[in-house]
């Protein structure tokens, strides 16, 4: 038999049941715009592309690996994927500080989304070569 919830915990799920569905009221009722609201731009979608084919990588690997983003704009991404559920950071208690990104499970479910992008830039590239 289960535990019932003390009213504390009672207070905490409903505070999380209710964030989940005034979060899912805010989404776009179209399935593409959501995906777009998610991983719409540039940076979101090149960091994506770098974790997919990195596991973990670290603030300045990602950086590099993206190429061309600034300090500020990488971290509000990053803070933004993590908040939407797509990307882990994981902190360590080190000297000097050590934090590691990774994709979440959701976040490794637009591996097919990127594959798509990467497969339909290929074909655009060869048929303008082919021109």
């Amino acid at each position: 038999m289960e535990k019932p919830l003390d009213n504390s915990e009672a207070t905490t799920t409903a505070a999380a049941t209710k964030a989940t569905a005034a979060a899912l009221a805010a989404l776009p009722a179209c399935p593409v715009e959501t995906t777009l609201t998610l991983i719409g731009n540039k940076w979101q979608t090149l960091i994506l592309r770098d974790l997919l084919m990195n596991d973990k990588l670290r603030f300045k690997e990602l950086q590099r690996s993206v190429g061309g983003v600034s300090q500020k704009v990488l971290t509000s991404n990053l803070r933004a994927m993590e908040a939407s559920g797509l990307v882990h950071r994981e902190a360590f208690a080190e000297v000097p500080p050590r934090v590691e990104y990774s994709l979440t499970d959701l976040g490794r479910s637009l591996k097919p989304v990127i594959d798509a992008m990467w497969a339909w830039g290929e074909s655009y590239k060869a048929a303008l070569a082919g021109k």
